[in-house]
Protein backbone atom coordinates (compact mmCIF):
# COMPACT_ATOMS: atom_id res chain seq x y z
CA UNK A 1 0.00 0.00 0.00
CA UNK A 2 1.82 3.53 -1.09
CA UNK A 3 1.81 5.96 2.05
CA UNK A 4 0.86 9.45 0.95
CA UNK A 5 2.84 12.01 2.63
CA UNK A 6 0.34 14.67 3.89
CA UNK A 7 1.88 18.48 2.76
CA UNK A 8 0.40 21.69 4.36
CA UNK A 9 -1.73 22.42 1.11
CA UNK A 10 -3.40 18.83 1.58
CA UNK A 11 -3.51 19.46 5.15
CA UNK A 12 -5.08 23.02 4.84
CA UNK A 13 -7.88 21.54 2.20
CA UNK A 14 -8.69 18.54 4.41
CA UNK A 15 -9.61 21.05 7.04
CA UNK A 16 -11.52 23.44 4.96
CA UNK A 17 -13.38 20.15 4.02
CA UNK A 18 -14.72 19.35 7.50
CA UNK A 19 -15.08 22.56 8.70
CA UNK A 20 -18.29 23.59 10.19
CA UNK A 21 -20.52 27.24 10.13
CA UNK A 22 -20.59 26.86 14.33
CA UNK A 23 -18.48 25.90 16.88
CA UNK A 24 -19.72 26.21 20.78
CA UNK A 25 -16.92 25.74 23.16
CA UNK A 26 -17.27 24.86 26.80
CA UNK A 27 -14.09 23.36 27.72
CA UNK A 28 -11.02 25.50 28.98
CA UNK A 29 -7.26 26.04 29.84
CA UNK A 30 -5.53 25.81 32.77
CA UNK A 31 -3.72 28.63 32.47
CA UNK A 32 -2.01 28.35 29.21
CA UNK A 33 -2.23 27.81 25.95
CA UNK A 34 0.39 27.85 22.79
CA UNK A 35 0.89 25.39 19.61
CA UNK A 36 0.97 22.43 21.90
CA UNK A 37 -3.21 23.65 23.28
CA UNK A 38 -5.67 21.07 21.58
CA UNK A 39 -7.54 23.34 19.26
CA UNK A 40 -11.65 22.89 18.54
CA UNK A 41 -12.92 23.12 14.79
CA UNK A 42 -12.09 23.84 12.40
CA UNK A 43 -14.19 26.25 11.52
CA UNK A 44 -15.33 27.83 8.33
CA UNK A 45 -14.09 31.69 7.56
CA UNK A 46 -16.94 33.64 7.83
CA UNK A 47 -18.53 31.14 10.56
CA UNK A 48 -19.08 31.86 14.33
CA UNK A 49 -17.65 30.86 17.70
CA UNK A 50 -20.17 30.56 20.97
CA UNK A 51 -17.96 29.84 23.82
CA UNK A 52 -19.40 30.54 27.52
CA UNK A 53 -16.23 32.39 29.54
CA UNK A 54 -15.42 31.28 33.05
CA UNK A 55 -13.81 34.52 35.71
CA UNK A 56 -10.76 35.30 34.71
CA UNK A 57 -7.48 36.61 37.76
CA UNK A 58 -8.85 36.27 41.03
CA UNK A 59 -10.43 32.83 40.73
CA UNK A 60 -7.22 31.17 39.09
CA UNK A 61 -5.15 33.52 40.95
CA UNK A 62 -6.53 31.42 44.44
CA UNK A 63 -6.17 27.73 42.20
CA UNK A 64 -2.45 26.53 42.97
CA UNK A 65 -2.88 24.55 40.11
CA UNK A 66 -3.44 26.97 37.45
CA UNK A 67 -0.11 27.68 35.17
CA UNK A 68 -1.65 31.17 34.52
CA UNK A 69 -3.67 34.24 35.89
CA UNK A 70 -6.60 32.99 33.53
CA UNK A 71 -8.91 30.31 31.97
CA UNK A 72 -9.96 30.65 28.63
CA UNK A 73 -11.60 29.00 26.04
CA UNK A 74 -10.44 26.05 24.28
CA UNK A 75 -8.48 27.48 20.99
CA UNK A 76 -10.42 27.05 17.54
CA UNK A 77 -8.74 26.02 14.73
CA UNK A 78 -9.93 28.49 11.72
CA UNK A 79 -10.47 27.10 8.22
CA UNK A 80 -7.73 28.82 6.10
CA UNK A 81 -5.83 30.83 8.15
CA UNK A 82 -2.04 30.16 8.09
CA UNK A 83 0.95 31.87 9.02
CA UNK A 84 1.40 35.35 8.47
CA UNK A 85 -2.74 35.89 8.05
CA UNK A 86 -4.94 37.59 10.20
CA UNK A 87 -8.40 36.88 11.29
CA UNK A 88 -10.57 39.83 12.32
CA UNK A 89 -13.30 38.78 15.16
CA UNK A 90 -16.86 40.45 15.03
CA UNK A 91 -17.81 40.67 18.52
CA UNK A 92 -21.33 39.98 18.27
CA UNK A 93 -22.31 38.87 21.97
CA UNK A 94 -20.60 39.92 25.39
CA UNK A 95 -23.56 39.03 27.86
CA UNK A 96 -22.74 38.79 31.82
CA UNK A 97 -23.62 35.64 33.20
CA UNK A 98 -22.45 36.33 36.98
CA UNK A 99 -24.81 37.74 39.30
CA UNK A 100 -21.88 38.87 41.63
CA UNK A 101 -18.23 39.02 41.60
CA UNK A 102 -14.88 39.99 44.16
CA UNK A 103 -12.00 41.85 43.16
CA UNK A 104 -9.16 43.99 44.31
CA UNK A 105 -5.61 45.24 45.07
CA UNK A 106 -3.56 42.26 45.40
CA UNK A 107 -0.41 41.12 47.45
CA UNK A 108 1.74 37.98 47.01
CA UNK A 109 2.20 35.10 49.79
CA UNK A 110 6.54 34.61 49.90
CA UNK A 111 7.22 30.89 49.72
CA UNK A 112 4.55 30.25 47.96
CA UNK A 113 6.03 30.41 44.33
CA UNK A 114 8.74 29.89 42.61
CA UNK A 115 9.85 33.38 40.87
CA UNK A 116 5.55 34.22 39.52
CA UNK A 117 3.34 33.14 41.98
CA UNK A 118 0.35 33.37 38.27
CA UNK A 119 2.41 30.77 36.94
CA UNK A 120 4.35 28.28 39.15
CA UNK A 121 2.45 28.26 42.52
CA UNK A 122 3.31 25.49 45.34
CA UNK A 123 2.36 24.90 48.79
CA UNK A 124 4.84 26.30 51.47
CA UNK A 125 3.89 23.61 54.13
CA UNK A 126 4.53 20.04 51.95
CA UNK A 127 6.38 21.67 49.05
CA UNK A 128 3.96 20.49 46.59
CA UNK A 129 4.39 22.02 43.23
CA UNK A 130 0.94 23.60 41.42
CA UNK A 131 -1.22 20.92 44.37
CA UNK A 132 -4.98 20.58 43.56
CA UNK A 133 -6.32 22.15 46.58
CA UNK A 134 -10.18 22.75 48.13
CA UNK A 135 -12.56 25.31 49.49
CA UNK A 136 -13.02 25.35 53.18
CA UNK A 137 -15.57 27.87 54.95
CA UNK A 138 -14.80 31.30 53.76
CA UNK A 139 -12.18 33.97 54.34
CA UNK A 140 -8.63 34.61 53.55
CA UNK A 141 -7.43 31.10 54.45
CA UNK A 142 -10.05 29.17 52.76
CA UNK A 143 -7.78 27.44 50.16
CA UNK A 144 -6.54 24.33 51.23
CA UNK A 145 -3.93 21.98 50.05
CA UNK A 146 -5.67 18.46 49.02
CA UNK A 147 -1.92 16.99 49.99
CA UNK A 148 -1.70 18.61 53.36
CA UNK A 149 -4.60 20.49 54.40
CA UNK A 150 -2.72 23.82 55.19
CA UNK A 151 -3.89 26.94 53.86
CA UNK A 152 -2.33 27.24 50.20
CA UNK A 153 -3.30 30.83 48.15
CA UNK A 154 -0.35 32.12 47.07
CA UNK A 155 -2.44 36.13 46.96
CA UNK A 156 -3.96 38.19 49.68
CA UNK A 157 -6.33 41.14 49.33
CA UNK A 158 -4.31 44.82 50.25
CA UNK A 159 -8.18 45.74 49.94
CA UNK A 160 -10.68 43.87 48.24
CA UNK A 161 -14.75 44.01 47.82
CA UNK A 162 -17.74 41.75 46.56
CA UNK A 163 -20.05 43.68 44.02
CA UNK A 164 -23.70 42.73 43.21
CA UNK A 165 -24.49 42.99 39.22
CA UNK A 166 -27.58 44.26 37.65
CA UNK A 167 -27.00 43.64 34.29
CA UNK A 168 -30.33 44.30 32.46
CA UNK A 169 -30.12 47.93 34.12
CA UNK A 170 -25.90 47.99 33.62
CA UNK A 171 -25.23 49.15 37.34
CA UNK A 172 -23.98 47.74 39.79
CA UNK A 173 -23.25 47.81 43.73
CA UNK A 174 -20.45 47.06 46.34
CA UNK A 175 -21.73 45.10 49.59
CA UNK A 176 -20.85 45.15 53.11
CA UNK A 177 -19.05 42.11 55.12
CA UNK A 178 -22.51 40.11 56.36
CA UNK A 179 -23.57 40.24 52.64
CA UNK A 180 -20.07 39.39 51.43
CA UNK A 181 -19.86 36.28 53.57
CA UNK A 182 -23.68 35.36 53.01
CA UNK A 183 -22.69 35.04 49.25
CA UNK A 184 -19.23 33.27 49.84
CA UNK A 185 -20.93 30.51 51.58
CA UNK A 186 -23.02 29.83 48.27
CA UNK A 187 -20.93 31.57 45.97
CA UNK A 188 -21.39 29.18 42.38
CA UNK A 189 -25.21 30.81 43.06
CA UNK A 190 -23.86 34.01 41.93
CA UNK A 191 -20.74 33.51 40.21
CA UNK A 192 -22.45 30.98 38.04
CA UNK A 193 -19.01 29.64 36.72
CA UNK A 194 -19.14 27.11 33.70
CA UNK A 195 -19.94 23.32 34.64
CA UNK A 196 -16.76 22.51 33.13
CA UNK A 197 -14.12 25.37 34.30
CA UNK A 198 -12.02 23.99 37.18
CA UNK A 199 -11.09 27.08 39.64
CA UNK A 200 -11.93 28.48 42.73
CA UNK A 201 -14.51 31.16 43.26
CA UNK A 202 -13.15 34.17 44.63
CA UNK A 203 -16.64 34.94 45.95
CA UNK A 204 -15.54 32.72 49.02
CA UNK A 205 -12.93 35.06 50.33
CA UNK A 206 -15.65 37.00 51.28
CA UNK A 207 -13.75 40.65 51.21
CA UNK A 208 -15.21 43.35 51.50
CA UNK A 209 -12.93 46.40 52.27
CA UNK A 210 -15.24 48.89 50.09
CA UNK A 211 -19.19 48.82 50.92
CA UNK A 212 -21.68 51.09 49.30
CA UNK A 213 -20.22 51.99 45.72
CA UNK A 214 -22.37 51.86 43.03
CA UNK A 215 -20.82 51.97 39.89
CA UNK A 216 -21.45 51.53 36.01
CA UNK A 217 -21.96 48.09 34.26
CA UNK A 218 -20.11 48.03 30.12
CA UNK A 219 -18.88 44.27 29.77
CA UNK A 220 -15.67 43.54 28.04
CA UNK A 221 -13.09 41.04 27.11
CA UNK A 222 -10.12 41.31 28.86
CA UNK A 223 -8.62 38.08 27.11
CA UNK A 224 -9.37 37.56 23.51
CA UNK A 225 -7.03 36.73 20.20
CA UNK A 226 -5.30 34.26 18.83
CA UNK A 227 -2.59 31.71 20.17
CA UNK A 228 0.81 32.48 20.48
CA UNK A 229 3.29 30.90 18.69
CA UNK A 230 5.18 29.23 21.93
CA UNK A 231 3.23 27.55 25.20
CA UNK A 232 2.86 30.62 27.28
CA UNK A 233 0.52 31.50 30.70
CA UNK A 234 -2.27 32.74 28.98
CA UNK A 235 -2.37 35.99 31.53
CA UNK A 236 1.19 36.58 29.58
CA UNK A 237 0.20 36.88 26.25
CA UNK A 238 1.00 40.90 26.22
CA UNK A 239 4.32 43.01 26.65
CA UNK A 240 4.12 43.89 29.99
CA UNK A 241 3.16 40.36 32.15
CA UNK A 242 4.72 38.43 29.48
CA UNK A 243 7.78 40.38 30.42
CA UNK A 244 7.80 38.41 33.82
CA UNK A 245 8.63 35.54 32.09
CA UNK A 246 12.12 36.21 30.40
CA UNK A 247 14.96 34.49 32.10
CA UNK A 248 12.00 33.45 34.46
CA UNK A 249 13.36 30.31 36.94
CA UNK A 250 10.09 28.17 36.03
CA UNK A 251 9.50 26.27 32.92
CA UNK A 252 8.02 29.24 30.71
CA UNK A 253 11.50 31.06 30.76
CA UNK A 254 12.11 32.49 28.04
CA UNK A 255 14.22 34.93 26.07
CA UNK A 256 13.15 38.92 25.54
CA UNK A 257 13.57 37.66 21.50
CA UNK A 258 11.43 34.49 22.00
CA UNK A 259 8.69 36.53 23.67
CA UNK A 260 8.22 39.23 21.25
CA UNK A 261 8.39 37.25 18.55
CA UNK A 262 5.89 34.63 19.80
CA UNK A 263 3.21 37.03 21.72
CA UNK A 264 0.14 37.70 20.17
CA UNK A 265 -1.17 39.99 22.78
CA UNK A 266 -4.10 38.52 23.61
CA UNK A 267 -4.71 40.10 27.18
CA UNK A 268 -5.32 43.75 26.70
CA UNK A 269 -7.70 44.61 29.01
CA UNK A 270 -8.79 47.17 26.64
CA UNK A 271 -12.36 48.25 27.60
CA UNK A 272 -13.10 48.79 24.08
CA UNK A 273 -13.25 45.21 22.99
CA UNK A 274 -16.50 44.77 23.41
CA UNK A 275 -20.24 43.85 21.57
CA UNK A 276 -19.90 45.96 18.93
CA UNK A 277 -16.20 45.86 18.57
CA UNK A 278 -13.94 44.57 15.73
CA UNK A 279 -10.82 42.98 16.57
CA UNK A 280 -8.43 41.99 14.16
CA UNK A 281 -5.57 39.30 15.00
CA UNK A 282 -2.51 38.03 14.31
CA UNK A 283 -1.80 34.66 13.00
CA UNK A 284 1.18 32.78 14.48
CA UNK A 285 0.18 29.21 14.48
CA UNK A 286 -1.56 27.82 11.49
CA UNK A 287 -5.28 27.47 12.25
CA UNK A 288 -4.63 30.61 14.13
CA UNK A 289 -6.30 29.28 17.37
CA UNK A 290 -8.84 31.89 18.50
CA UNK A 291 -9.96 31.58 22.47
CA UNK A 292 -11.53 34.20 24.48
CA UNK A 293 -11.74 35.09 28.43
CA UNK A 294 -11.30 37.02 31.02
CA UNK A 295 -14.90 39.31 31.01
CA UNK A 296 -15.05 42.26 32.73
CA UNK A 297 -18.12 43.90 34.32
CA UNK A 298 -16.28 47.00 33.96
CA UNK A 299 -13.28 48.88 34.06
CA UNK A 300 -11.82 51.99 33.73
CA UNK A 301 -8.97 53.18 31.67
CA UNK A 302 -5.33 52.01 32.80
CA UNK A 303 -6.91 48.97 35.55
CA UNK A 304 -5.37 50.67 38.25
CA UNK A 305 -6.05 48.50 40.61
CA UNK A 306 -4.29 45.88 39.06
CA UNK A 307 -7.43 43.69 38.60
CA UNK A 308 -11.04 44.64 37.44
CA UNK A 309 -14.22 43.03 38.38
CA UNK A 310 -13.82 39.26 36.76
CA UNK A 311 -17.17 37.58 35.46
CA UNK A 312 -18.31 34.36 33.78
CA UNK A 313 -20.52 35.39 30.30
CA UNK A 314 -21.20 33.88 27.06
CA UNK A 315 -19.27 35.35 24.30
CA UNK A 316 -20.37 35.17 20.53
CA UNK A 317 -17.96 36.16 18.09
CA UNK A 318 -17.80 35.81 14.17
CA UNK A 319 -14.54 35.05 11.96
CA UNK A 320 -13.18 35.89 8.96
CA UNK A 321 -9.92 35.38 7.35
CA UNK A 322 -7.76 38.43 6.24
CA UNK A 323 -5.41 36.87 4.21
CA UNK A 324 -1.61 38.00 3.38
CA UNK A 325 -1.73 40.81 6.29
CA UNK A 326 1.45 39.94 8.62
CA UNK A 327 0.88 41.67 11.65
CA UNK A 328 2.43 41.52 14.88
CA UNK A 329 -0.17 42.77 17.56
CA UNK A 330 -4.25 43.48 17.57
CA UNK A 331 -5.63 46.18 15.37
CA UNK A 332 -9.10 47.66 16.66
CA UNK A 333 -11.91 48.48 14.83
CA UNK A 334 -13.32 50.34 17.91
CA UNK A 335 -17.59 51.19 18.17
CA UNK A 336 -17.75 54.81 17.19
CA UNK A 337 -19.13 55.59 20.76
CA UNK A 338 -15.35 54.39 22.14
CA UNK A 339 -13.41 56.32 19.98
CA UNK A 340 -11.40 59.39 21.51
CA UNK A 341 -12.87 62.13 19.90
CA UNK A 342 -10.55 63.57 17.61
CA UNK A 343 -10.80 60.28 15.77
CA UNK A 344 -14.28 60.38 15.29
CA UNK A 345 -15.91 60.49 11.68
CA UNK A 346 -17.24 63.86 10.83
CA UNK A 347 -20.89 64.13 10.63
CA UNK A 348 -22.82 65.13 7.01
CA UNK A 349 -22.68 68.50 8.91
CA UNK A 350 -19.37 68.87 9.51
CA UNK A 351 -18.45 67.64 5.96
CA UNK A 352 -20.33 70.44 4.34
CA UNK A 353 -18.19 72.70 6.60
CA UNK A 354 -15.01 71.46 5.79
CA UNK A 355 -15.66 71.55 2.15
CA UNK A 356 -16.48 75.10 2.53
CA UNK A 357 -13.25 75.90 4.20
CA UNK A 358 -11.04 73.91 1.40
CA UNK A 359 -13.03 76.40 -1.12
CA UNK A 360 -12.10 78.87 0.80
CA UNK A 361 -8.29 78.73 0.58
CA UNK A 362 -8.05 76.80 -2.52
CA UNK A 363 -7.29 73.50 -1.15
CA UNK A 364 -8.09 70.99 -3.27
CA UNK A 365 -8.35 67.45 -1.65
CA UNK A 366 -10.01 66.14 1.16
CA UNK A 367 -8.69 63.04 2.46
CA UNK A 368 -10.98 60.30 2.71
CA UNK A 369 -10.27 58.15 5.56
CA UNK A 370 -11.45 56.37 8.90
CA UNK A 371 -10.23 55.41 12.41
CA UNK A 372 -8.17 52.98 13.22
CA UNK A 373 -6.72 51.79 16.27
CA UNK A 374 -3.40 49.60 17.00
CA UNK A 375 -2.42 47.73 20.55
CA UNK A 376 0.60 48.38 21.93
CA UNK A 377 2.23 46.52 24.61
CA UNK A 378 5.46 46.65 26.70
CA UNK A 379 7.09 46.50 29.77
CA UNK A 380 6.24 50.48 30.51
CA UNK A 381 4.44 52.39 29.35
CA UNK A 382 6.89 54.50 26.99
CA UNK A 383 7.73 51.59 25.46
CA UNK A 384 4.64 50.20 24.66
CA UNK A 385 3.55 53.60 23.20
CA UNK A 386 6.63 53.12 20.80
CA UNK A 387 5.94 49.28 19.53
CA UNK A 388 2.28 50.43 19.12
CA UNK A 389 3.55 53.36 16.76
CA UNK A 390 5.85 51.10 14.97
CA UNK A 391 3.02 48.41 14.22
CA UNK A 392 1.11 51.46 12.50
CA UNK A 393 4.44 52.06 10.61
CA UNK A 394 4.86 48.79 9.45
CA UNK A 395 1.32 47.81 8.61
CA UNK A 396 0.36 51.03 7.21
CA UNK A 397 3.33 52.30 5.68
CA UNK A 398 3.03 55.84 6.60
CA UNK A 399 6.15 57.49 8.13
CA UNK A 400 6.87 57.22 11.85
CA UNK A 401 6.83 61.25 12.55
CA UNK A 402 3.47 61.34 10.39
CA UNK A 403 1.81 59.16 12.61
CA UNK A 404 3.15 61.34 15.32
CA UNK A 405 0.94 64.39 13.76
CA UNK A 406 -2.05 61.99 13.01
CA UNK A 407 -2.54 60.60 16.24
CA UNK A 408 -2.05 64.58 17.63
CA UNK A 409 -4.30 66.06 16.22
CA UNK A 410 -6.90 63.50 14.43
CA UNK A 411 -6.58 60.32 17.17
CA UNK A 412 -5.11 59.74 20.24
CA UNK A 413 -2.71 57.84 22.44
CA UNK A 414 -5.11 56.41 25.50
CA UNK A 415 -3.82 53.74 28.47
CA UNK A 416 -5.25 50.53 27.98
CA UNK A 417 -3.64 49.13 31.17
CA UNK A 418 -0.76 49.45 33.50
CA UNK A 419 1.88 49.12 33.37
CA UNK A 420 2.19 49.01 29.78
CA UNK A 421 -0.55 48.26 27.58
CA UNK A 422 -2.15 51.48 25.01
CA UNK A 423 -4.33 52.32 22.27
CA UNK A 424 -2.89 54.14 19.23
CA UNK A 425 -5.57 55.71 17.51
CA UNK A 426 -5.60 58.01 14.47
CA UNK A 427 -7.23 58.91 11.33
CA UNK A 428 -5.88 55.93 8.39
CA UNK A 429 -6.24 57.27 4.65
CA UNK A 430 -8.62 54.79 3.06
CA UNK A 431 -6.51 53.51 0.32
CA UNK A 432 -4.12 52.56 2.53
CA UNK A 433 -6.66 50.74 4.28
CA UNK A 434 -7.96 49.12 1.52
CA UNK A 435 -4.33 48.42 0.26
CA UNK A 436 -3.93 46.38 3.27
CA UNK A 437 -7.18 44.40 3.14
CA UNK A 438 -9.35 46.68 6.32
CA UNK A 439 -10.90 48.96 4.03
CA UNK A 440 -14.49 47.21 3.85
CA UNK A 441 -14.17 46.64 7.85
CA UNK A 442 -13.97 50.14 8.33
CA UNK A 443 -16.58 51.03 5.81
CA UNK A 444 -18.77 48.85 7.67
CA UNK A 445 -18.00 49.79 11.65
CA UNK A 446 -18.23 53.64 10.37
CA UNK A 447 -20.30 53.78 7.75
CA UNK A 448 -17.65 55.47 5.56
CA UNK A 449 -18.89 56.48 2.18
CA UNK A 450 -22.72 56.27 2.89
Amino acid sequence: METVLETPSSNQAAITADAVDRVEVSSYTRGTIGPSTPMAGPLRDGGTIVAGTPPGCWGPMITPMFEGGHEVSQPVRIAGAQIGDAVALRIRRCEPTSLATSSGVMDFVEGRYTGDPFVAKKCSNCGTEAPLSHIEGIGDDAVRCNVCGSEVSAFRFNNGYVIVLDKEHAVSLTVDKAIAEQIGRVPTEHAMIPPNSEQHSILSLARADLPGLAAHMQPFLGNIGTVPAVDMPDSHNAGDFGNFLVDAPHRFGMTHETLSSAKTDGHMDTNSVREGAILVCPVKVDGAGVYMGDMHAQQGNGEIAGHATDISGIVEVQVNVVKSLAIDGPILFQRPDDLPPMARPMTREQRGHVDALAAKYGQRTIEENAPITFIGSGPNLNDATKIGLQRAVDVTGLPYDEILNRATIAGSIEISRLPGVVRVTFMCPMTILDRIGLGDIAREQYGIGQ
